[in-house]
């Protein structure tokens, strides 16, 4: 990892880069992939996922007895481990319903919003380097709260068995969802968007993916489906202070570069000698992890920087946004008080950012690549949509009505002034 010693703003832009990753070049593959699809539906996805997966498949949906035979090919352990994440994602996002509540904004006249469930939502689980069946507890599990009727999941078969991991398979039928497709990558976010034989077309699309599945989702979005977020490798940005220990932050940071050699991790010191004991100590734990060649490209991209004023540090790290922000500082509830930017932040020396990712109850679905500036991460929210209503009485309408009548004729809209004055009218 690169240390930056107390570089000066002027320097910052360059230290709030993510590694670049030109996706443009993939727009014109993808788009093929998508309009193939679009055109020869099941037969298409069987010849993308014999090309791309190196499997041949019958039926692309998972039958009922496969989900129900997955339980049994998990370790009692796995299993009691998945239900207590899937028991603190539900607790966390049961706690975001709201009830309406009727605003009377003048006498007689009442507005009030209620929440409407998405009708149909699909969920892309990777299934590439790992399979990701944390993925599907945090995006089914809201879903199911939320009232979404349909529910429809992909992911890519293994090459060695043609059939989706049984943990992801575990995972979504304890959360309900029965409708499973072995369909992977752009070909998989072309089936939900615009529907095939087999696999439903959806209103939004839910789940990170490797960059074709990201150009894939863009170009869903310009076609008029609503996507989750913007999505890019995933980060971590670690502000520690003298009492954490290295180990604990070296094992944070590689936690993170082991998700891809473009992950970025960041850690924010106020010394020199702090950043080099994390150094070595993250150099000395990569030699021991199963994918470190994978997390050393990351931490190839990484760096440490050593600000010893908290107001710069607090400057930098509002001004990353970073995906995941570790304060593994004594203090660390009062400095969050300044955090502006950051899809999610972990509080204090016992708080890894793993709870997070697994069981603590919040939402691992996040934005990355500096959206935190202007997007939240997946929640409740993200599976409702909003209607507002309004009812006016008789008093109501004598009260707002000439204002609606005055404000239309001043935009020139006639017809909007006559459905008030028509009414008053009759009224008097």
């Amino acid at each position: 990892m690169k240390i930056y010693n107390n570089p000066s703003r002027a320097n910052w832009p360059s230290l709030l880069q993510r590694p670049a990753k030109d996706l443009s070049n993939l727009r014109a593959s993808v788009s093929s992939i998508m309009q193939s699809v679009k055109e020869g539906g099941d037969a298409t996805l069987r010849e993308l996922t014999a090309r791309f997966d190196k499997v041949e498949l019958g039926d692309l949906a998972v039958d009922a007895e496969t989900i129900a035979a997955a339980s049994d090919q998990l370790s009692p352990e796995l299993r009691k481990a998945i239900t207590l994440a899937k028991q603190n994602i539900e607790r966390f996002h049961l706690a975001q319903q709201t009830k309406p509540e009727e605003i009377e904004t003048m006498p007689g006249v009442t507005c009030w919003r209620e929440a409407r469930g998405i009708e149909k939502v699909g969920l892309y689980i990777p299934g590439g380097t790992a399979p990701l069946f944390s993925t599907v507890l945090m995006l089914a599990t809201p879903a199911a709260i939320a009232g979404c009727g349909e529910v429809v999941l992909c992911s890519p078969p293994n090459r060695e068995t043609g059939e989706i991991h049984p943990a992801v398979l575990y995972a979504a039928s304890l959360c309900g969802v029965t409708k499973i497709f072995r369909v992977g990558g752009a070909q998989a976010i072309a089936a939900m968007a615009y529907g095939t034989e087999s696999v439903p077309a959806v209103y939004k699309l839910f789940g990170p993916g490797n960059a074709y599945v990201t150009v894939a989702k863009q170009l869903a979005q310009l076609d008029g489906l609503a996507i989750d977020m913007p999505a890019g490798p995933s980060e971590v940005l670690v502000g520690a202070d003298a009492g954490a220990k290295a180990s604990w932050i070296a094992a944070d940071l590689l936690a993170q570069a082991e998700h891809g050699a473009d992950s970025q991790v960041v850690l924010v010191v106020d010394n020199e000698e702090q950043a080099e004991e994390v150094k070595t100590e993250v150099e000395r734990q990569l030699a021991e992890l199963p994918r470190r060649e994978m997390a050393g490209a990351s931490i190839a991209n990484s760096m440490i920087l050593i600000l010893p004023e908290r107001k710069d540090q607090l400057d930098y790290i509002n001004a990353y946004a970073p995906e995941h922000l570790i304060l593994s500082m004594e203090d660390a509830r009062a400095f969050a008080h300044g955090i502006q930017n950051a899809g999610s932040i972990f509080l204090g020396y016992h708080t890894p950012e793993s709870v997070g990712d697994y069981a603590s109850g919040t939402n691992h679905t996040l934005p990355t690549y500096g959206y935190a500036r202007n997007y939240s991460g997946v929640s409740l929210d993200s599976f409702v949509k909003k209607i507002t209503f309004q009812e006016l009485t008789e008093e109501g309408l004598r009260k707002l009505g000439p204002a609606v009548e005055t404000m239309a004729e001043a935009e020139e809209l006639k017809g909007h002034a006559l459905a008030v004055t028509v009414r008053l009218a009759d009224l008097n």
